[in-house]
């Protein structure tokens, strides 16, 4: 049985009767931000701090009309699918199926400041000619968008005016699994709407639903249309914004997830200052250390990131890390995943200096890198491979696993393909395998770089490339 990820699209249901939840509510209520010594804890006054945030958050609650927008889930990069190209379907559709252009979108979003700034998902309104909020009661305004961030599902949008109520942005690292939440938006434009439930679990990540993954998941009822939205601890405060389900049918199956606030916080507060976001990078591909790793490099136990290649002239490499490096710790905090590490790093302003405790050939060492532009390193990965409408990433092991590759197969890993670009005109999708570039053998990101500047009078780039048994020559002209 496959699941399909749903992206949703606004975010408020109608109050719901929980009988399962009144039976346990004098037992969990103790866990939840809610100050216990206020209520006797009693199924009653948990109904009753429901209601309160009810009054006060769903005026500061939108629905939201974008009109003019392409569809916006094919608008984002495809990701690798060594399962199937159903398994992280979107709502929009199949990324194997590019489709043409949607002339609107719907989903929710809410007030983040009373000049007017609302918070959404950058999938809402990414591409929007025309922008319309509506307010609970029935009122509309203009909005314009003021930065969209794909790589979260974060935007940020406007309309004039003053003296807006707006919803406070909470803590989300000091939310706990178990703790009562609640989810607002408009489902199937059913405008203020509100469903309740639990933090499932925090830190989901490898859903390859955005770039940077570190989801909470609820159990909250959320269904297309609730996309945007906030989910709110019971003090009323944002702790994340709901932007996907995982669902056969499409309607709630008690699996939801939303971007935790402090992610959301900082690209916002990077969106409302500068327009754009910019994100710490440091240059390195890396891989879990499992045990079999942890064995062939003779540590005590399996710990860190392994180092499977620095990118030239990188941070990473002028600071000296090289292929074959542990990173243990960054600033003093283990490396407990890869994603929490990138996630990390990613969220740390360009220019600013990370420590990192290193394990290299069974030696301690400590080693400050200061931070390059992810921006910056995007471009050093070649503009021609860009407007290829690509993104490669060094074949791991694991990689090398998931896709069926032998260890006498080395190449570069096709990542993601942007819909309508030239490479997925030609064929090209997710986990390919590119073994040379322009006659020029690649294994590493830096040799793309180089093979991909050997562009002939056409502006044409010939590509070889292998996919199961098959391999074959691409002939691909660039915009």
């Amino acid at each position: 049985m496959s699941f399909h990820w749903i992206a949703t699209i606004c975010a408020v249901t109608s109050l719901i009767s929980m009988p399962s939840y009144a039976q346990e509510a004098s037992n969990l209520v103790h866990k939840t931000s809610v100050k216990t010594e206020d209520c006797n804890c009693s199924p009653l006054s948990l109904s009753k701090m429901f209601t309160s945030v009810a009054k006060k958050t769903i005026p500061r609650v939108v629905f939201i009309k974008a009109e003019g927008t392409g569809d916006s889930d094919n608008e984002k990069f495809n990701s690798v699918d060594p399962l199937s190209d159903d398994l992280f379907q979107r709502f929009f559709g199949s990324p194997s199926k590019p489709k043409k252009k949607a002339e609107s979108s719907q989903g929710s979003g809410f007030f983040v400041s009373s000049d007017g700034y609302i918070m959404t998902n950058a999938h809402v309104v990414s591409g929007a000619s025309k922008i319309t909020v509506s307010f609970d009661g029935g009122k509309e305004l203009d909005a314009t968008l003021v930065g969209c961030d794909a790589p979260t599902d974060v935007a940020v949008i406007k309309v004039e005016g003053k003296d807006f109520d707006f919803l406070p942005l909470g803590n989300s690292d000091d939310i706990e699994v178990g703790e009562w939440v609640v989810a607002i938006g408009s489902p199937f434009q059913l405008e203020a709407s509100l469903t309740v439930g639990v933090v499932s679990a925090k830190g989901r990540q490898d859903l390859q639903i955005t770039d940077f993954e570190d989801f909470i998941q609820t159990d909250a009822a959320i269904n297309p249309g609730n996309s945007g939205g906030p989910l709110l601890n019971l003090e009323g405060e944002v702790i994340g914004i709901n932007t996907a389900i995982v669902s056969k049918s499409g309607g709630h199956v008690g699996i939801g997830f939303a971007i935790p606030s402090n992610m959301a916080r900082n690209v916002m507060n990077q969106i409302m200052d500068c327009g754009s976001v910019t994100r710490g990078f440091l240059g390195v591909s890396l891989q879990p250390v499992d045990k079999d790793i942890a064995d062939a490099f003779h540590l005590e136990k399996a710990e860190g990131a392994l180092v499977s290649e620095v990118v030239k002239d990188s941070p990473a490499d002028k600071a000296g890390i090289k292929p074959g490096d542990i990173i243990l710790e960054y600033n003093g905090a283990p490396v407990k995943t890869l994603g929490c590490f990138r996630n990390d790093i990613s969220l740390k302003q360009p220019g600013s200096t990370v420590k990192l405790k290193i394990n290299r050939k069974g030696k301690i060492i400590s080693q400050d890198v200061k931070l390059g532009s992810a921006s910056e390193s995007l471009a050093s990965v070649g503009v021609a491979v860009q407007k290829l409408g690509i993104e490669v990433e060094a074949l791991t092991p694991e990689l090398r696993k998931q896709l069926g590759y032998s260890k006498g197969e080395d190449g570069i890993v096709i990542s993601k393909v942007k819909p309508g670009s030239p490479a997925a005109l030609a064929g090209l999708r997710p986990g390919f395998l590119i073994l040379a570039m322009n006659h020029k053998k690649v294994t590493t990101l830096s040799e793309v770089d180089e093979a991909a500047k050997a562009i002939d009078s056409n502006n044409r780039m010939l590509l070889l490339v292998k996919h199961g048994a098959l391999t074959r020559f691409y002939s691909i002209k660039l915009p």
